[in-house]
């Protein structure tokens, strides 16, 4: 295990990247998607069977960890690795997002935000400073400053607001991140671009990010309901702005046609809760595009989800039998469809890193949307 965080762009295609992570916890080969362990778990899914998919990281989130067990509990307790049986690299939100997602439940300000927590109505105060203290309690590798995301549509006024808030944010979250010995614990500061979809705007924020000591930056504000052109085009303005030797991770994207486009311009890390979420619901992800295993046609078809997939999952289970599981609302039913879709996202990526290193990065992103395109000949 290497002690420190780094970063080694090893090969170019175009603006896609190949490249490899250092953390105390392992490397990390990109493009990587890391599965979202929200609560210290990857829903439906043991810590070793995860691995088996080829994953290399997972992410934790503050603002769940912090209200159940607690960051302090977790410390105690020897740290989030040992807590859920994940002796691999965790990278960790830094609660940002719910600043978003929950706003009928805190109040914002120039300090910070106070939430009303979700569970049981206790107040909840984070601030850029707590929200590292507790990554670092957490002992995650790779963690994230305090931002707020902006929900699109939004007027520019309000894009802006939150964005020159995020860049505040983001000296006191270094600051706080080099007083709390993260580099010294060889951990991971990222940076998070905002602006919305105001390219000036992303200009402005990942130019003064730049110029900040972080480890590596993150795209923040996009998979937020704007369309997939818009979130393409400011991936690709942002990144053009972004040092070229430190690692770039586009937040909570995607699907495997965002994954595929974003590799193309110049992103080398995702999460998304879009596999696990499907596969709870019924829904597999294979080279054929997404199959509804809820749908009646399945009941009787004996054919594997794909013969040639990555898993026995894919390969040996029945569409019929994975019908059932889930028109039973058995639990083995999300467990084998999870399965399959990790595998079939963590596939994706190995695909991917293999042909930028061979130089057919086009052909092979064009190869594997024409599979999506036949799905429902191949499939049915």
């Amino acid at each position: 295990m290497s002690e420190r965080f780094s970063f080694t762009l090893l090969a170019n295609d175009g603006a896609a990247r190949r490249g490899r992570l250092s953390t105390p916890h392992g490397l990390v080969e990109t493009p990587a998607f890391m599965p979202v362990g929200t609560q210290a778990t990857v829903k439906a899914m043991l810590p070793e069977h995860v691995r088996e998919t080829g994953a290399d990281v997972v992410l934790g989130n503050v603002y769940h960890l912090m209200l159940r067990p607690g960051a302090e509990r977790v410390d105690r307790l020897g740290g989030l690795h040992r807590f859920m049986n994940w002796p691999h690299t965790i990278l960790t939100d830094s609660g940002g997002f719910q600043v978003m997602s929950l706003a009928a439940l805190r109040k914002l300000d120039a300090d910070g935000v106070t939430f009303k927590s979700h569970i049981d109505g206790s107040m909840h105060r984070l601030t850029p400073e707590r929200s590292i203290e507790i990554q670092g309690l957490l002992g995650s590798d790779i963690q994230m400053q305090l931002d707020e995301c902006v929900r699109l549509p939004a007027s520019r006024d309000e894009i802006a607001r939150g964005m020159r808030l995020s860049l505040d944010w983001a000296e006191r979250s270094r600051t706080a991140f080099e007083g709390f010995g993260g580099p010294e614990a060889g951990r991971a500061l990222f940076g998070i671009v905002q602006g919305g979809d105001d390219l000036a705007l992303r200009e402005e924020s990942a130019t003064a990010l730049s110029a900040m000591p972080f480890e590596g930056y993150s795209i923040g504000g996009l998979a937020v309901g704007e369309p997939q052109q818009v979130m393409f085009d400011v991936t690709a303005a942002t990144t053009a702005f972004l040092p070229t030797e430190k690692p770039r991770y586009l937040m909570g994207v995607g699907t495997p046609d965002d994954l595929v486009g974003s590799v193309a311009r110049g992103v080398d890390m995702f999460d998304c809760v879009m596999p696990t979420r499907a596969g709870r619901h019924g829904v597999a992800y294979t080279r054929f595009g997404k199959l509804n295993l809820k749908n009646a046609r399945h009941a009787e078809q004996i054919a594997p989800l794909d013969p040639e997939g990555p898993t026995e999952i894919s390969r040996s289970y029945s569409r019929a039998y994975l019908h059932h599981l889930i028109r039973a609302g058995e639990m083995l039913g999300a467990t084998l469809l999870t399965w399959n879709n990790i595998a079939y996202y963590q596939a994706l990526m190995r695909r991917l890193r293999t042909a930028i290193e061979e130089g057919r990065f086009d052909d092979e992103a064009a190869v594997i949307r024409e599979g999506w395109v036949r799905g429902d000949v191949v499939s049915s």
